[in-house]
């Protein structure tokens, strides 16, 4: 871990109420958004005020925030009531204030309340940082943009809840991470009633709530596993250091795998032909290709009808990492889960003809220049099925 997301999650450990959301270009003002601050959704309204604000009225108070552990801004918190307004923000953050470039897109955002007065505010910047503070807190994306249970997972659907507990009753140990991820597509799909046919109508939808159906899962797998562990003194400090890796390696492993099987299952629910992890050059293994590895290695076969698709939770930093992974396709598609990502790295991406796929709700928090140049699942699943439909 970097040092400060150390910190960050120490500060968030002690906090009163905590708070992360990804950075968009409606933040920065790169969609021509004349508003300024960071936006604060009504759920996370307590980070801000003590008391609820009444639709009709504007209302602020002045808070000192401490960033990166390092500069502090005399900030605004705001909630605009009046009019057809009815949002919170935090602004004032000075001239020099480094976080509304166009390369913070996509960067997570984290304040936590450490008095009324005092606020500790951090920006993640790197996908490792990103990932190993939602690892450590087993957050799944759809987890931001909220406050921050730091105890114990959110209340979740009764149902749900029900069906979790009845599903880790047989296991004494972790299921691989294939299983994991069917048990909850299992508990999500019998609650809200999913089949294939509903399933792909909005795929964008479904797997985002099987990820985080997941991560419910998960936290109680952990919790019935670990806390016989945990529960005992350990008998050193080397030992704890120990038993808390095992923890985060764990969830981040998990986490990265996750995605690839929840996009398996719903390209075979939509009768897609496709390969996972085929080899191509220099023992290169793609997340998945379209129709498959047997129809890469045939030079016979249309390049043109060839698509490839990486997975990666986050992609600020690895993105480029999918661009040598298949040779004969030039235009390369990423999924991703990132919400957000700056001009510039869109632009490289436009350049080496990498396509980003991201979850519908997530578009928006792309510049609206480049909406164009992204997919989501549900047009990406109608790209591979216009090309199939003539093989």
């Amino acid at each position: 871990m970097s040092e400060i997301l150390d910190i960050a999650i120490e500060k968030v450990q002690q906090a009163e109420l905590a708070f992360c959301r990804f950075i968009t270009a409606n933040d920065t003002g790169q969609n021509g958004s004349h508003q300024s601050g960071f936006y604060i959704p009504k759920c996370a309204a307590p980070l801000l005020f003590n008391s609820p604000c009444e639709k009709g009225t504007n209302k602020d108070r002045l808070v000192k925030i401490k960033w990166q552990d390092d500069f502090c801004t005399d900030s605004r918190f705001i909630y605009y009531g009046q009019g057809t307004r009815n949002e919170y923000r935090i602004t004032r953050f000075g001239r020099n204030f480094p976080f509304f470039e166009d390369d913070n897109v996509g960067d997570l955002l984290i304040i936590a309340k450490q008095n009324y007065d005092f606020y500790h505010g951090f920006v993640l910047q790197s996908d490792q940082d990103i990932e190993d503070f939602f690892a450590f807190f087993n957050l799944s994306s759809e987890s931001t943009n909220q406050l921050i249970n730091t105890v114990s997972a959110t209340d979740p659907d009764q149902e749900i809840e029900t069906y979790i507990q009845e599903s880790i009753l047989p296991y004494s140990s972790f299921p691989g991470t294939t299983k994991m991820a069917e048990i909850a597509r299992n508990i999500y799909n019998k609650v809200h009633h999913i089949s294939d046919k509903k399933l792909c109508l909005n795929p964008d939808h479904h797997l985002l709530k099987w990820i985080d159906t997941e991560f419910r899962l998960f936290r109680y797998f952990e919790e019935k596993l670990y806390a016989p562990v945990y529960s005992k003194p350990f008998a050193n400090c080397q030992d704890l250091i120990k038993f808390s890796n095992i923890i985060l390696n764990r969830r981040k492993s998990r986490a990265g795998k996750s995605l690839e099987h929840h996009l398996s299952t719903i390209f075979t629910a939509a009768k897609l032909k496709y390969e996972e992890q085929p080899i191509t050059e220099d023992n290169k293994k793609p997340d998945f290709l379209f129709p498959g590895g047997e129809e890469y290695h045939n030079i016979l076969f249309p390049t043109d009808k060839l698509i490839f698709l990486g997975a990666k939770t986050t992609c600020k930093d690895r993105w480029r990492q999918v661009l040598n992974e298949a040779d004969r396709i030039e235009t390369k598609y990423l999924f991703t889960l990132q919400q957000g990502i700056s001009k510039n790295q869109l632009s490289e991406m436009r350049h080496e003809k990498l396509r980003l796929v991201v979850p519908a709700p997530y578009l928006n928090s792309f510049a609206k220049e480049y909406h164009s140049d992204i997919e989501t699942l549900e047009s990406f699943i109608s790209i591979v099925k216009s090309k199939q439909s003539t093989i």
